[in-house]
């Protein structure tokens, strides 16, 4: 193991100015995944697990909602919530049992809830409750991007170090070309936040900035929604 005294976010930093792999760039069809930007993560100051890395996250979804939708490519939202008697969290659910934790996201609660900020078409965007961390683990997602063609998932959402980190990796696992908006995914902490997307972009996915990755998607033709 290489030993070293910086930071997370120094080492982040140093990869994004040289990396050291190609980029796997954008198919033909890509979705977004936006993952688990309810009010248990994203109210900052009214529940203890919620966090905030860039303030404009939410404007960078949306504005990147509205141009997958105007390009007939698929968005996707995520949250979790769970049955009164938390079974449905599995052993996830066991670490803990206070109002803050994970199994205790009740359907219908306000944690549950997604962000009011947030530009949602209820009748044209899907909706997943998903269980457990990737957006991929036990729903109808696959099939979905099946239907659609999807060759290229975009992840947005938290946490960087959770979630995201799972579904980008069950993304490129399913061979989906993978990318992260950098500004558009968030953490607890920041260590955790930089060392993932650190990761991520060695490994996994094109970690990139909101701009390119709107720029990019603007470029690609168009397709209609089934």
């Amino acid at each position: 193991m290489e030993l070293s005294d910086k930071s997370a976010r120094q080492l982040y930093a140093e990869i994004k100015a040289n990396p050291t792999r190609k980029r796997f760039g954008f198919g033909k069809v890509p979705a977004l995944i936006n993952i688990d930007l309810q009010k248990a993560y994203t109210c900052v100051g009214e529940f203890a697990t919620a966090y905030e890395t860039d303030p404009k996250q939410l404007e960078y979804v949306n504005q990147l909602a509205e141009l997958f939708r105007t390009k007939g490519f698929p968005v996707i939202w995520t949250y979790v919530a769970y049955m009164d008697s938390g079974e449905d969290c599995g052993i996830w659910g066991t670490r803990s049992n206070t109002p803050d934790s994970l199994q205790n996201i009740k359907v219908g609660s306000r944690r549950s809830e997604f962000d009011d900020r947030l530009q949602i078409d209820r009748k044209r965007d899907i909706i997943i409750n998903k269980r457990m961390a990737s957006a991929f683990f036990e729903t109808n997602l696959g099939s979905i991007f099946t239907f659609h063609g999807v060759d290229t998932c975009v992840v947005t959402g938290g946490s960087t170090s959770g979630c995201v980190r799972a579904t980008a990796l069950d993304s490129l696992q399913r061979s989906f070309r993978t990318i992260v908006p950098e500004e558009c995914v968030a953490d607890k902490h920041e260590s955790p936040h930089f060392a993932n997307l650190y990761d991520m972009a060695i490994k996994y996915a094109d970690v990139i900035s909101v701009k390119e990755t709107l720029e990019s998607v603007a470029k690609l033709p168009g397709k209609v929604m089934a």
